[in-house]
C-alpha cells in the first residue's frame, strides 16, 4: 500500500474519531492500526492536517478523501468505510455526527446503497 492511500484510510478514521474530540480509546485505536500499516508518519500527517482548522477539516478531507477513493475498487471503498464503522462501535457508542459523516462519505464514495446494505447485513 502506497504512503497516499494510507494516508487517506488514516484521515479517513482520524477524522471520523475527532467529530467529539480523540479520546484515548480512540488515539490508541488510530495508533494501532497506523502501527499495522506501518504509517506513523501518515497518521501524523492525518492528526495535522485536521488540526490545522477543526472547523473546515470535513470539507478539506472530503475533497482530499474523494479523490483516493474514486480510484480504489468498490469492494475497497466499503472494506474501508466498514473498517471506520466498525472502529466506532469498538469504543462502546457512536454519535450521530460520526454516523452522519460516515454516510455523508459513503455517498461522496458512490456506495452509499452498498454501505448502508453491508451496515444491515
Amino acid at each position: 500500500m502506497d504512503a497516499t492511500t494510507k494516508k487517506a484510510l488514516l484521515l479517513l478514521k482520524s477524522l471520523i474519531f475527532h467529530y467529539h474530540g480523540l479520546d484515548d480509546e480512540e488515539r490508541e485505536m488510530l495508533e494501532e492500526t497506523a502501527q499495522k500499516m506501518n504509517a506513523k508518519e501518515e497518521m501524523d500527517w492525518a492528526n495535522k492536517f485536521i488540526s490545522e482548522d477543526y472547523l473546515s477539516a470535513f470539507e478539506r478531507s472530503r475533497e482530499f478523501l474523494s479523490k483516493i477513493f474514486s480510484k480504489m475498487d468498490e469492494s475497497d471503498r466499503i472494506k474501508h468505510l466498514m473498517e471506520v464503522w466498525e472502529e466506532t462501535h469498538k469504543k462502546g457508542y457512536v454519535t450521530e455526527m460520526e454516523t452522519t459523516a460516515i454516510l455523508t462519505l459513503s455517498k461522496d464514495f458512490h456506495v452509499e446503497k452498498q454501505f448502508l446494505e453491508a451496515v444491515k447485513g
